[in-house]
């Protein structure tokens, strides 16, 4: 029991006295209770007496230590979320898959894979005679009827018959119109033209095979211009606005870059990636680009700037991260958030601004509102002071 206690004095002996060795406020402390340690500094005791000054002279420290030797650096402006860079999917802004409207053997295909056609341009035709007798011998009946009803016509303007003989040859008349219509659309659905002006893709059939109703044949890309799609964190919700100006590069083609606008934003952020859908137009007069490249979309935006400092001068307290900030030869404790750290600084919230000295070196015996001596770097009024010593 005796040795615990004794072992317990001990320690408490030398803690007390690396308090007093370590802690330059600790001669003050000891002295504002009437303590006075025989091998108490002069600068302690100087302190304790209104109106004296310990041996760092005007610039000591309060409680009378000594002054601290700091080095410092500036602080600069960086600006974060200025721009954006996103993958894409590019696709032809109009696409049409040719289908055959009816069923029959495939007869000829009048166009090649990467041939540019016209609207209407006839691509194919499928064998069409039946289709020709019947148009032939709808175009008969039809001659007919029509002839039957102007003699009818004729004859009712003199009386010479029945009103109800000149509603029957109307009748006949029109059916017949229509048979002839049904005929030529039928004729018609045997050859397929271009629904829109573009470039024809691969030909999925070759003549001589029976074709079934909806069989695709080929495609037909509009690659006038590009559509690229691509998605945005939702945090640029805000910013993203039609008819903002993008640029595209593609890795199939190295060193080349397109110019083109936002066309569309989606109406809702995707639940799941938390993502906004955009659409980019981009003109491809010259044909450079192909519906199904990968692109890379960059926007530019205004950015937000932030006062950036050295990380060696970042510290952390109860209270969160700040740093000291060098002026008029005090140390001022800053409040500095923390947005971003990079590999050459750090980004703080933090009411700093350019050029301001901020303490890199001997930052860990500073207080608030303490004297200290610049060895190096700037004083945050745009000179710098220098010194071969290193800082403390």
């Amino acid at each position: 029991m005796i040795r615990q206690i004794l072992a317990s004095l001990v320690i408490l002996a030398a803690a007390a006295i690396a308090w007093i060795v370590f802690v330059p406020s600790a001669g003050q402390t000891l002295a504002s209770y009437g303590i006075t340690l025989p091998f108490a500094t002069a600068d302690a005791t100087s302190a304790a007496a209104p109106g004296t000054r310990g041996p760092g002279g005007p610039g000591g420290r309060p409680g009378g230590a000594r002054q601290t030797n700091v080095v410092t650096t500036p602080v600069t402006l960086a600006t974060i979320n200025a721009g954006l860079t996103a993958i894409g999917e590019g696709s032809a802004a109009r696409s049409v898959t040719v289908t055959a409207p009816a069923g029959g053997t495939l007869a000829e295909v009048l166009v090649r894979p990467g041939q540019v056609v016209a609207q209407g341009d006839v691509l194919a035709r499928l064998e069409s005679a039946d289709e020709q007798i019947g148009y032939d011998r709808a175009r008969l009946a039809a001659d007919d009827a029509n002839a039957t009803l102007a003699r009818t016509e004729g004859l009712a303007s003199s009386s010479l018959v029945a009103t109800t003989a000149l509603t029957a040859a109307q009748l006949a008349a029109d059916n017949a119109n229509l048979e002839l219509r049904n005929a030529e659309v039928a004729l018609a659905r045997r050859t397929m033209t271009s629904p829109i002006a573009g470039t024809i893709g691969l030909i999925q059939v070759t003549p001589g095979n029976y074709v079934a109703a909806q069989t695709p044949v080929t495609t037909i890309d509009d690659n006038s211009a590009i559509r690229v799609d691509f998605w945005v964190p939702e945090r640029y919700a805000g910013a993203i606005a039609l008819d903002m100006p993008v640029t595209v590069s593609a890795i199939a083609l190295p060193g080349q870059t397109f110019a083109g606008t936002v066309r569309a934003v989606d109406s809702r952020i995707d639940p799941a990636s938390r993502t906004l859908q955009v659409q980019a137009e981009i003109p491809n007069a010259d044909g450079a680009l192909r519906a199904g490249l990968s692109l890379s979309v960059a926007l530019s935006f205004a950015g937000e700037d932030y006062p950036t400092v050295n990380p060696l001068a970042i510290l952390w307290s109860a209270e969160g991260s700040y740093v000291w900030q060098y002026v008029d030869g005090k140390a001022v404790r800053v409040p500095a958030q923390i947005v971003q750290r990079n590999s050459d600084g750090v980004l703080v919230q933090a009411d700093l601004a350019p050029g301001d000295a901020i303490i890199t070196e001997g930052i860990l015996q500073l207080s608030d509102g303490a004297d200290v001596a610049l060895l190096s770097g700037p004083d945050g009024t745009g000179g710098a002071d220098t010194a071969a010593a290193p800082a403390n």
